[in-house]
C-alpha cells in the first residue's frame, strides 16, 4: 500500500536541530544534578585530543593560541547539528527507523568516552544516556507520520474524474504531523525549544553548586616558613617590583598577575575539586606508600618562589611562558618521608583527569625548588591553574613536570612507563631551552623616542635553573651584536628583563634580532627548530618603524 509524507528538507533541518538542542539542554540539566557528570560533548572532546596526532595540536594551539579547547568545543557542536540536521531530514522523509539509530550511535558515543576517562560510573554516563532518549522522543513527537490512502480518504474530499474511481484531494496544511497540522508542528517546537533552554539554564545554575570559587576564595593559606624574595603580584597587578622589573610600557612584567598566566593542558573543562575530596597518594618504589589530605600537606614547612614555567609548544617570540610567585611543600622532603628506592629513576605524576607525566627523579631531588603548589601569586591556585594542588619543577617544561590537579606521584623506572604526551611524539626528557624574546616593539609597530631622545627596545630572557647571563640584540642584521643591560633576578629559576638604548638610530623602518647566553656562558641556539619534539631553537626578530 502506498505511502505519503509531508516533510521538506528544511523542516528536516529544523526538527534535527530541535532534537539535538533537546537533548542537549536535558544533558546539561543531568549534570546539574549529578555531581562529577558533564555533558557529553567533553568527553567526546577529551577523546579526540588524545587520538589526534601531535602535528595537529600544534597547528591548533600555533593557530587558536589559548582559544583551541573553545574551538574543539565549537566544532564539536556543529558536527553534532551537522549530524541532527541530517538525522531530522532521514525523519522527514520517512526513514524514521535510521534516524533513530544515527542518533542512538551518537548517544552510544558519547557513553563510550565517559567510559574512557578517569573514575567512569553510570551517574556520569546519565547525560548521554538521558539526551539520546530525549532527542529520539522529540523525533518522534515532531516527525510525520506515515499516512495511508484509507487514512487519506478519511480527511479529505472526494473528487470523482469523468472516466475514473473518486480521488482524494488534500491539503497539505491537513497532513498529519505527529498527529497534528502543521500548525501542531510549529507549536510542538516552540515548546521543544523554550523547555531546552529553560532546561538547559536550570542545569547550568545547579552546576554552580559544584564550583571551588567560593571554596577558594575562603581558604586561608598557611604561613609561608621560607619566604620568596619577590612579594607575590596579586591580580591584574602590574606594580614594578625594584630591581627585577624595568615597568617599561610594552614590556611584561616580570611577574605576571594570575588571571594573564598562560594556560595549556587538555582538559576541556576545568576540573572543580574540592580541597575536602581531594588527596595525595605516593607509591610505587618507596619504603613507606603515603596517601596526603589537604589538611596534611598544609602541616608541613611551606616554601614561596618566583618560578618561571614554558610549555614545549613555545615557538620563537611565543607568549607560552609566564613567572609566578608560588607557594608549596618540597616534593623533595615528601618523598625523602617515602623512602624513595635508589633504582627509582622517574618520578610519575597523574592528574585527577588521567593526565600524566614523568620527570627524572635526580631532579626532583637536586635540590632545586621542585614543589607541591598550593598557592600562585599569593593566593590559592586558580581552578584552571589546579587547584586545589599542583605541580610545579623549575627547568623542565610543562609537558614532563607541571601537573595540574595532582592525586598520584608513582616511584618507577625511567623505562617502565611513559608519560601522555611521550608515545605523541615528544621526547622523555624536556629541559627548557635558552629563549630570548622581544617583547617592545611588537612586530609592525611604531615606536617612539624616549624622554631623553633614544629608543628603548626590550624583552625577556630565560633559561631556567640555569639563569640568564647576557642578552645581546642585532640591528637591521648588521653583523654587530649589541650588549643588553639586564634587570636583577631574585634566583635563576626566573627570567630576565632586558633592555637596549639605542641613540644613533636613524627613523624609519628596521630589524632587530635577539639572542641570550645562560649562567654558564652557553649561548642560544641559532635554529632555526620546530617546538617538537623537545622544544623549538631559534632567535626572535621584529620589524618596526621609527619616526621622523
Amino acid at each position: 500500500m502506498a505511502h505519503r509524507l509531508y516533510g521538506s528538507r528544511w523542516h528536516g533541518i529544523a526538527l534535527g536541530l530541535l532534537s539535538t538542542f533537546a537533548g542537549l539542554a536535558v544533558a546539561e540539566l543531568i549534570t546539574g544534578l549529578v555531581e562529577g557528570a558533564s555533558s557529553p560533548v567533553l568527553p567526546v572532546g577529551q577523546e579526540i585530543i588524545d587520538v589526534v596526532p601531535p602535528g595537529v595540536k600544534d597547528w591548533a594551539i600555533e593557530t587558536f593560541g589559548t582559544a583551541d579547547k573553545a574551538v574543539l568545543i565549537l566544532g564539536t557542536f556543529v558536527s553534532l547539528a551537522v549530524i541532527g540536521s541530517i538525522v531530522g531530514i532521514l525523519a522527514v522523509r520517512g526513514a524514521r527507523a535510521a534516524a533513530y539509530a544515527v542518533t542512538s550511535v551518537v548517544g552510544l558515543i558519547g557513553v563510550w568516552a565517559v567510559s574512557m576517562r578517569p573514575a567512569p560510573s553510570f551517574g556520569k554516563m546519565l547525560p548521554a544516556i538521558v539526551g539520546t532518549v530525549v532527542s529520539i522522543a522529540v523525533l518522534w513527537w515532531l516527525s510525520p507520520r506515515s499516512v495511508s490512502d484509507t487514512d487519506l480518504a478519511a480527511g479529505g474530499a472526494e473528487v470523482a474524474p469523468a472516466d475514473g474511481p473518486a480521488e482524494v484531494s488534500l491539503s497539505t496544511d491537513l497532513m498529519p504531523v505527529a498527529g497534528a497540522t502543521r500548525r501542531g508542528f510549529v507549536f510542538g517546537a516552540g515548546i521543544v525549544a523554550l523547555g531546552a533552554v529553560v532546561l538547559g539554564g536550570v542545569g547550568r545554575v545547579l552546576k554552580r553548586r559544584f564550583d571551588v570559587d567560593d571554596e577558594r576564595e575562603a581558604l586561608m593559606l598557611p604561613e609561608v616558613d621560607d619566604t620568596s624574595p619577590v612579594p607575590p603580584a596579586r591580580e591584574a597587578t602590574e606594580a614594578a617590583i625594584d630591581g627585577y622589573d624595568f615597568e617599561m610600557e610594552g614590556l611584561t612584567p616580570f611577574v605576571v598577575p594570575s588571571s594573564n598566566f598562560y594556560r595549556i593542558d587538555t582538559a576541556l573543562s576545568v576540573p572543580q575539586v574540592s580541597k575536602d575530596d581531594w588527596s595525595l597518594r605516593i607509591h610505587g618504589m618507596v619504603d613507606n606508600e603515603m596517601e596526603l589530605s589537604f589538611a596534611d600537606l598544609l602541616e608541613r614547612p611551606m616554601i614561596e618562589r618566583p618560578i618561571t614555567l614554558s610549555c614545549v609548544s613555545n615557538r620563537v617570540g611565543g607568549d607560552l611562558v609566564g613567572n609566578a610567585v608560588w607557594q608549596g611543600v618540597r616534593m623533595k622532603d615528601l618523598l625523602e618521608e617515602a623512602g624513595v628506592d635508589p633504582a627509582a629513576t622517574q618520578t610519575v605524576s597523574r592528574s585527577i583527569d588521567g593526565w600524566s607525566c614523568g620527570s627524572p627523579t635526580s631532579v626532583i631531588m637536586d635540590g632545586r625548588d621542585a614543589m607541591v603548589a598550593i598557592a600562585m601569586n599569593g593566593e590559592p591556585l586558580p581552578a584552571e591553574h589546579g587547584y586545589p594542588v599542583r605541580l610545579v619543577v623549575p627547568g623542565l617544561y610543562g609537558y614532563v613536570s607541571a601537573t595540574k590537579w595532582v592525586t598520584e606521584i608513582e616511584m618507577t623506572r625511567w623505562e617502565d612507563f611513559d608519560g601522555y604526551w611521550v608515545p605523541r611524539g615528544w621526547a622523555k626528557e624536556g629541559p627548557v631551552k635558552i629563549m630570548a624574546r622581544i617583547d617592545r616593539p611588537s612586530n609592525g609597530r611604531r615606536l617612539e623616542r624616549s624622554a631623553d631622545g633614544s629608543v628603548d627596545i626590550a624583552g625577556l630572557a630565560w633559561a631556567v635553573h640555569r639563569g640568564i647571563s647576557r642578552v645581546e640584540v642585532r640591528i637591521d642584521d648588521d653583523g654587530e651584536w649589541r650588549e643588553c643591560e639586564l634587570a636583577g633576578v631574585p634566583s635563576d629559576d626566573t627570567w630576565r628583563q632586558w633592555r637596549y638604548r639605542w641613540d644613533d638610530f636613524t627613523s624609519g623602518e628596521h630589524s632587530v634580532t635577539a639572542r641570550a647566553y645562560d649562567g654558564d656562558g652557553e649561548a642560544q641556539p641559532l635554529g632555526p627548530k620546530d617546538v617538537a619534539p623537545d622544544g623549538a631553537e631559534g632567535y626572535h626578530s621584529v620589524r618596526f618603524t621609527i619616526d621622523g
